[in-house]
């Protein structure tokens, strides 16, 4: 299986172009993509990543630009893949294109769709609260999380802030830096799961899906009906 990201600008035709600044962006993001983020056409582009983990990091860095509805897709992509993001072709692409256009519905402008839509929903709940979050947080709550991943100590946070450890502590608690840390690995896990497909594991055993049947996927919180 493999993680498709498809980018579109919002409001485009209101502003410039910042397509090539996101691509140069995930060039120093992402370590080894199965295949590089690229213009795919207009004001979108495309990439295909191998790793869960960097899906999961691309997707939310790009919400916290708030400038891209962004789709995920999951599945199977044609082998042997191009060179290019733009000739690779497969289900995976497919269900890139269906998160786009659903992300483009909902307020917090991201999507995930797979193979199975009872097994790639809960990837989609959770990514979708994470946008959430992360698109509230204000200006002051970011300077302390960039701080803070930047391996820089809360008493060097305070420093550089001018302000004291207990109010850097407020601003990570406020902005709930720590829960999303704790969050993202589930995130991803989800995603690792949603390869699942009727017909292709037993019903019992941690691969199950607990009873779950096969349904369309529900509007996220917000999304247009």
């Amino acid at each position: 299986m493999v993680y498709v990201l498809t980018a579109d600008q919002r409001h485009s035709r209101r502003g410039r172009d910042l397509v090539e600044d996101a691509l140069s962006m995930l060039k120093d993001l992402v370590d080894e993509p199965m295949l590089g983020f690229e213009r795919t056409a207009g004001d979108e582009f495309q990439g295909v990543l191998r790793d869960a983990v960097q899906a999961v990091e691309v997707a939310l860095t790009l919400v916290r630009q708030g400038s891209w509805s962004v789709g995920i897709g999951l599945g199977p992509a044609d082998e042997p893949l191009p060179e290019s993001t733009r000739a690779a072709r497969g289900p995976a692409f497919v269900h890139a294109r269906r998160a786009l256009d659903i992300s483009k519905r909902r307020p917090q402008r991201i999507a995930v769709a797979g193979p199975d839509d009872a097994t790639a929903r809960d990837a989609d709940v959770l990514l979708t609260l994470l946008a959430a979050l992360i698109s509230r947080r204000t200006p002051a709550g970011w300077e302390a999380i960039d701080l803070m991943e930047s391996g820089h100590s809360l008493a060097d946070a305070a420093e550089r802030l001018h302000i004291t450890r207990q109010a850097v502590g407020q601003r990570l608690a406020v902005a709930l830096w720590q829960q999303e840390k704790d969050v993202r690995p589930l995130a991803a896990r989800l995603l690792e799961e949603s390869d699942w497909m009727p017909g292709t594991r037993s019903d019992t055993g941690a691969g199950s899906q607990r009873g779950r049947t096969t349904q369309k996927p529900s509007p996220g919180a917000g999304e247009a009906r």
